[in-house]
C-alpha cells in the first residue's frame, strides 16, 4: 500500500510538470489505463462510444485524490492474478521515475570556493569544531552544527572554508556550500539552494522535482548515511539555515552569519562562536603574507601602524596589504599616514574626507571603509571608473562580458582591469574568468558609482549590460531550439553553419545554465530601470533553458517581471504580442510546479491579451497550451476540443501576416496531440489516421524535422501497442530511434529504445529487449544520466535473470 500511494503521488507530480520525459508521461498513461479497467474482470470498462468512462477520470492531484487512486489500484490488484501482475510491474516502474539519490560513489562534490593562501592564525576555531565532532553523547540522526558569528569582514567564510578543508578528510562523501544571500543582498529561496545541492550531488537538473517539498526530501535521501561537510555562508536568520540539515550524523554544517541565531541553536543543538579581530601579532603576520617578499621588509612599527588602523579586521587588512603588493611606488609609510588620515577625517592635503553610509554599517572610521578608500585612492583613473561600473547592479558573478559592457570597454582591457581589481583586494576570482564583490566592497563601489557618476550614468551600464546578455542568450536559446516561433528583435538574421555539429545545442544548453543566475539578475536590474524592452525579451530568450532544465521558481520569478514588463512596453507603443507571450511562459512554469490554478489563469490571461491585439498565432498557443495541461490532467476528450479550436485560430491566418511561416510546422504538431489525444480515448483507427498526417506534414517541412518524426513515431507505437498490434508498434518504435539518432537526442533515443525494449518483451523477444536496453544504458551514460542509467540496467538485470 505505501509503495503504492508513493508511486502514485509520484507519477501524479511529474506528470503536471513533465517530468520524466517521455517515459514518465508513458507510465502516467498506463495509471490511467489501470484505473480505467472492470472492477470485475479487469478488462477496459465500458468507455461507450465517445470514449465517456476514461473522461471522468483525473489525473490524482491532491491527497485525497492520490488516496482513493491507490486504494482503486489496490481492488484492481484483488480482482485477478494478471491485475495484480499488472498492477505490481506499474508500481515497480513508477517508482523508478522517483527522484533518487544518487549511487554515493558516483557524486562526491566539492563545491567549497578556494582557501585563502595568506589565511591566518584561527587555529581556535578548528580546535573547537574538532572537539564538537567528539564530543560524545549526539543524538542519532543529528548533525554536528557549527555556528561562526561577527560582524562582516571578520572572516567567518576564510575561517569556514579553512577548517572544512582542514577536516576533508573526515569527510569523504564531499562538501557542499552556499552563500545564502544572493548578490543583491536578499535571501536565495531555499528552492534555489536545494536545487543547487541536488545538482552537486549528481541528481540531473531535468529530474529534480519541481516543488520544494519533494526536493527538501529527496536532498534529505541523498545526504542519508553520508559524511558530508555543509557549509551554510551568510544566513540571515535561523529558518534560512533549517531546510538544509541533513538528518545524518556523519555530517557536519557550518554556518556563517552575522546575528545570532538563537533557534538553531535552543531547538537543533548548533553551538555558536563569535569571531573577533585578529590579535596585533596576527594581523601583522596576515599583511606581511599578502604583501609577501617583493619589496624590502618594513619597519615594524610601521607595520604595526598599518595593522592598528584596520582594527584586526581581516578584510581590511588584506585589502591595504594587496595594495602594498602590486603598486611598488606606494610606501607602508604612505598608506599608514593615507589611513591616519583618514581617521581624523580628512585627506592628505587637508580636505575633508567623503562621509556617509553604503548600508548603514559603515562610518567614516570604520576600518573596512578606510582599507578600500585607500586601495581605490591608488586606481588608476580608467580603473576607478571600472570599478565604479562594475557594481552598478549586484551581479551573482561579475564575468568579462558583463564587465566589458558595463565599463563600456572592450574585453580585452576588460579582463586585464578585473585582474588589476582582484589583485588589490577589491575582487575575489571564483572561477575561470569570474569574479565577485565582497558585499561590503560592492557597497563601497556602488556609493562612489552613485556619487561620481549619477543614475544617468549608472543606468546606461545596466542597459549595455542587460543588450550584451540578452544577444547572448537570444543566440544561445536559438541553437538549443532553432525550430519554434519567437518574439523579439533579438532574433533577427540568426542562422544556423550549415553543417552544424549534432553536439552543438547541448553546448548552447550547457551555455545558458552557467549564465543562468546573472540573467536572471540582469532581468532584475532591467526592470528596476525601466527597460522594459529588454526585460521581456530576455524572458523570451530562457524559454528553452527553462523549458529543457525547468528551474522552476526562477523560471515563475523572472516571467512575473516580463508580464508587467511587456503590459508597460505595450502602452507605450511598444510589441502588444509579448503580452500574452509571457503569460503562457509564465503558466508553463507555474505547470512544472504543478500550480494547475495559477497556470489556467495565467493561459486565460494570455488569451484575452493575444485576441485583444489580434494575434492568432499567440493565441492558438496559449490554447495548445491549455489543451497540453489538459492531456496531462488526464482529460483527453477537452484536451482535444483545445488542440482542434487551436486550429481553427491558425486557420485565421493570412499568407504574409504574423505566424504564415510557422503554420505548417504548428499545425503539424496539433495534428501530433489530438493523435495523441485520440489514442488516449480508444479511437485508435482515427489516432493512428492523425498521427500519420502529423508524420507527413513534419517530413514536408523545409530540412524536415527528425526530432519530432521521432516523437510522433513513438506515439504511432503507443497506439498499436494499446490496440494489440505489437508487430506495427516494432515497427514504428524501429523508425523513432532511427529519427532520434538522426537529431542527434541522446535521451530521447534512450527513451525510443526503452519503448522499444518493452514492445520487444510483450512479443515475447528477451534477446532484442536486453539489446535494447544495453543500447539505451549507454545513451543514459553518454548524456550523463545517473537516475535514467539506473533504471535501465535494473530493467536489464531483470531481462537477463
Amino acid at each position: 500500500m505505501g509503495m503504492a500511494l508513493s508511486a502514485v503521488s509520484t507519477v501524479a507530480s511529474g506528470a503536471l510538470s513533465g517530468a520524466g520525459g517521455e517515459t514518465g508521461r508513458r507510465i502516467s498513461e498506463r495509471l490511467c489505463d489501470l484505473l480505467s479497467r472492470d472492477r470485475a474482470g479487469g478488462g477496459e470498462a465500458d468507455t461507450g462510444a465517445e470514449g465517456g468512462g476514461l473522461r471522468q477520470l483525473a489525473l490524482p492531484v491532491t491527497e485525497p485524490e492520490r488516496m482513493a487512486a491507490t486504494l482503486r489500484l489496490m481492488e484492481i490488484a484483488r480482482s485477478s492474478p494478471e491485475s495484480a501482475r499488472a498492477v505490481t510491474e506499474w508500481v515497480r516502474e513508477a517508482s523508478w521515475l522517483a527522484p533518487r539519490a544518487v549511487a554515493h560513489g558516483a557524486s562526491r562534490p566539492q563545491m567549497l570556493p578556494p582557501a585563502s593562501a595568506v589565511f591566518t592564525d584561527r587555529a581556535d576555531v578548528l580546535a573547537w569544531i574538532t572537539a564538537l565532532l567528539d564530543e560524545e553523547g549526539r543524538p542519532p540522526g543529528a548533525p554536528t552544527i557549527a555556528v561562526l558569528t561577527g560582524p562582516g569582514g571578520i572572516g567567518k567564510t576564510a575561517a569556514a572554508v579553512q577548517c572544512a578543508f582542514e577536516l576533508g578528510e573526515r569527510f569523504a562523501d564531499g562538501a557542499l556550500f552556499v552563500d545564502l544571500n544572493s548578490a543583491s543582498g536578499t535571501a536565495l529561496s531555499p528552492s534555489e539552494v536545494l536545487v543547487r545541492f541536488l545538482e552537486g550531488l549528481g541528481v540531473p537538473t531535468a529530474t529534480v522535482p519541481g516543488d520544494e517539498a519533494r526536493q527538501r526530501d529527496l536532498y534529505r535521501d541523498c545526504m542519508a548515511d553520508r559524511r558530508m561537510i555543509v557549509v551554510l555562508d551568510n544566513a540571515r536568520d535561523d529558518a534560512q539555515v533549517v531546510p538544509f540539515l541533513p538528518a545524518s550524523p556523519g555530517c557536519l554544517v557550518l554556518v556563517t552569519s552575522r546575528y545570532r541565531l538563537g533557534r538553531l541553536v535552543g531547538e537543533y543543538g548548533a553551538r555558536p562562536l563569535s569571531l573577533g579581530p585578529l590579535s596585533t601579532e596576527d594581523s601583522v603576520s596576515l599583511i606581511r603574507r599578502v604583501v609577501g617578499d617583493n619589496r624590502p621588509p618594513a619597519a615594524d612599527a610601521i607595520v604595526r601602524a598599518v595593522v592598528e588602523a584596520t582594527g584586526g579586521i581581516p578584510l581590511a587588512v588584506c585589502t591595504a596589504g594587496a595594495s602594498l603588493a602590486v603598486r611598488e611606488h606606494l610606501t607602508w609609510e604612505r598608506v599608514a599616514r593615507q589611513l591616519s588620515d583618514r581617521i581624523r577625517g580628512h585627506d592628505q592635503e587637508g580636505a575633508a574626507v567623503r562621509e556617509g553610509r553604503s548600508d548603514g554599517s559603515g562610518t567614516p572610521a570604520d576600518p573596512v571603509r578606510l582599507a578600500q578608500d585607500v586601495s581605490y585612492s591608488e586606481l588608476t583613473p580608467d580603473c576607478a571608473a571600472f570599478y565604479r561600473a562594475i557594481a552598478v547592479w549586484a551581479w551573482p558573478t561579475v564575468s568579462v562580458m558583463c564587465a566589458a559592457h558595463a565599463a563600456g570597454v572592450g574585453e580585452a582591457e576588460a579582463r586585464a582591469l578585473l585582474e588589476q581589481l582582484a589583485r588589490v583586494h577589491l575582487l575575489e576570482e571564483v572561477g575561470e574568468e569570474r569574479y565577485r564583490f565582497h558585499d561590503l566592497t560592492r557597497a563601497h563601489a556602488r556609493e562612489l558609482a552613485d556619487a561620481e557618476d549619477g543614475h544617468g550614468r549608472m543606468a546606461a551600464a545596466v542597459r549595455r549590460v542587460a543588450v550584451a546578455h540578452l544577444r547572448f542568450a537570444a543566440g544561445a536559446d536559438f541553437r538549443v531550439m532553432p525550430l519554434r516561433w519567437r518574439l523579439g528583435p533579438a532574433y533577427q538574421r540568426l542562422v544556423l553553419p550549415e553543417h552544424r555539429d549534432r553536439a552543438d545545442g547541448k553546448r548552447a544548453l550547457a551555455e545558458l545554465r552557467r549564465e543562468r543566475e546573472n540573467l536572471a539578475a540582469v532581468i532584475e536590474a532591467a526592470a528596476h530601470h525601466g527597460f522594459d524592452d529588454l526585460v521581456w525579451q530576455l524572458c523570451e530568450a530562457m524559454w528553452g533553458l527553462h523549458l529543457k532544465l525547468g528551474f522552476h521558481a526562477q523560471w515563475i520569478d523572472t516571467h512575473l517581471l516580463g508580464v508587467e514588463a511587456a503590459r508597460r512596453s505595450a502602452e507605450e507603443f511598444g510589441d502588444p504580442r509579448a503580452v500574452g507571450r509571457m503569460w503562457t511562459q509564465l503558466a508553463f512554469g507555474y505547470m512544472g510546479l504543478g500550480q494547475v490554478g495559477d497556470a489556467e489563469d495565467a493561459l486565460k490571461e494570455a488569451r484575452a491579451a493575444d485576441r485583444a491585439c489580434g494575434h492568432h498565432r499567440g493565441e492558438a498557443t496559449a490554447v495548445e497550451a491549455l489543451g497540453l495541461l489538459r492531456l496531462r490532467q488526464w482529460e483527453s476528450v477537452a484536451a482535444q476540443r483545445c488542440f482542434e479550436e487551436a486550429q481553427q485560430i491558425l486557420e485565421r491566418i493570412g499568407r504574409g501576416e504574423d505566424g504564415w511561416d510557422d503554420l505548417p510546422r504548428a499545425t503539424a504538431l496539433l495534428e501530433h496531440h489530438i493523435g495523441r489525444a485520440q489514442t488516449k480515448q480508444r479511437h485508435f483507427t482515427t489516432a493512428i489516421a492523425r498521427l500519420n498526417d502529423a508524420l507527413a506534414r513534419f517530413r514536408d517541412l523545409p530540412g524536415g524535422d527528425p526530432y519530432n518524426e521521432g516523437r510522433v513515431y513513438m506515439s504511432l507505437g503507443d497506439a498499436h501497442l494499446d490496440s494489440g498490434d505489437t508487430e506495427l508498434a516494432r515497427v514504428c518504435l524501429d523508425n523513432a530511434v532511427k529519427a532520434m539518432t538522426e537529431a542527434g537526442a541522446g535521451l530521447q533515443l534512450a527513451d525510443a529504445l526503452v519503448a522499444r525494449a518493452e514492445s520487444h518483451r510483450s512479443a515475447g523477444r528477451p534477446a532484442q529487449e536486453a539489446e535494447d536496453l544495453r543500447t539505451a544504458a549507454a545513451c543514459f551514460e553518454e548524456n550523463e544520466d545517473p537516475v535514467g542509467l539506473e533504471r535501465v540496467r535494473a530493467r536489464l538485470a531483470e531481462a537477463e535473470a
